[in-house]
């Protein structure tokens, strides 16, 4: 069997290439010899991370070929259809996925985070496209809401984030075992807002005030570059010193020092299910429906929304130091929350290639059929 796999890949964003990650192993713990071809910013680098085919993502000729080569279209995972950040987003992805009904391949909708979608054209098109799917698995309730709202009739079923099926184990990071200090840390990921709220400037606050109880200070770029700067200015607040790990470090390392902090505090969703999977207790901070109902399926903080004054300093350091105090409580309900949707994120995979199946399947028969006609 050959799939090709739809998403932001390419772009170093580390939450996308952790769901690529997940996808392919999942589909080749399945079937070994499954072929991949990833629709990628960099094919290259894909090529060389995932051991997979990739090619061009804007190169429609390319992708054309590579989907009419393939057995189906896998679509996902991450918020592909919304227009939050652009209105770019849905006609790119809903346009790769006609071009795989074009060639009459079935296309799956792996466990999409679906929205926000405001505006009216783009609402017409995800209903419209998502009714001709074979597929639609999305990663909470508020996605499969909206799809219900649009009109999409296509039933959809809730399913965990890709990621999740990562299993707490001995994930190393070189950049951790070169630092010296010997207190226990606390990681953070912030990113970058369109708006100034202040948000960084509080974050600062507390995280001094943690410093002076002898914790270590250390951010976790997992959006290259772009969390890169928001970490530097986050920590140019702080009187304390802090460590910025780096951007460009693997998934793996970005795992492997989350995991051994004794506490995250996040934006990101991704570095959520980072320490959600090492049984880390977070603090999140959000942004985005997708943060609350992650933390929410976990158990765990929200201290409030980055637009908001529903937070402060006083109110995020509380909160800290009350999860720490209750440490061990705390990682037995992640555990107790967590391990069934590491089981459960299998699944997905597994309806993706019972999907495929079937349309090969169906194509014999039909050819069958075809060859019976003939010959009668």
């Amino acid at each position: 069997m050959h799939v090709v796999i739809s998403g932001y890949y390419g772009f170093d964003n580390v939450g996308d290439e952790a769901i690529l990650f997940s996808i392919i192993l999942a589909l080749k713990n399945i079937q070994p010899d499954i072929q991949i071809t990833v629709l990628s910013n960099n094919p290259d680098a894909t090529k060389e991370t995932y051991k997979v085919n990739a090619v061009n993502r804007l190169k429609i000729h390319e992708v054309s070929r590579a989907i009419r080569n393939s057995d189906g279209l896998i679509s996902g995972g991450g918020s592909l259809l919304q227009d939050a950040t652009g209105i770019k987003s849905i006609p790119y992805y809903t346009g790769i996925i006609k071009i795989a009904k074009w060639h009459r391949k079935p296309v799956f909708i792996y466990a999409q985070g679906i929205g926000p979608i405001r505006r009216k054209l783009c609402k017409w098109i995800v209903r419209n496209t998502l009714q001709g799917v074979e597929g639609i698995t999305v990663r909470d309730k508020d996605s499969q809401s909206l799809l219900l709202n649009l009109g999409v009739k296509q039933q959809s079923s809730i399913v965990p984030d890709p990621v999740m099926i990562l299993k707490e184990r001995n994930y190393v990071s070189q950049w951790l075992q070169s630092q010296n200090w010997n207190k226990p840390f606390i990681s953070v990921s912030v990113r970058n807002w369109s708006s100034d709220t202040g948000f960084k400037r509080k974050l600062a606050i507390c995280l001094d005030r943690l410093a002076l109880r002898g914790y270590t200070i250390v951010f976790v770029p997992m959006h290259g570059k772009h969390d890169e700067r928001a970490s530097r200015e986050t920590a140019s607040f702080m009187s304390a010193q802090s460590y910025i790990s780096p951007g460009d470090s693997t998934i793996n390392e970005k795992i492997a020092i989350i995991g051994m902090s004794k506490l995250l505090i996040g934006m990101r969703l991704h570095s959520l299910i980072f320490s959600a999977i090492n049984y880390i207790p977070f603090i999140a901070i959000s942004y985005d429906p997708k943060i609350d109902s992650f933390a929410e399926i976990c158990e765990q903080t929200i201290v409030g929304h980055v637009e908001k004054k529903d937070w402060d300093e006083d109110k995020l350091y509380k909160a800290v130091i009350s999860t720490l105090a209750n440490e061990s409580d705390v990682k037995e309900i992640l555990k107790n929350n967590v391990n069934p949707y590491k089981e459960m994120a299998f699944q997905t995979a597994e309806k993706a290639l019972q999907t495929f199946s079937l349309h090969i399947e169906s194509k014999k028969g039909d050819k069958k059929w075809e060859r019976s006609k003939f010959y009668s």
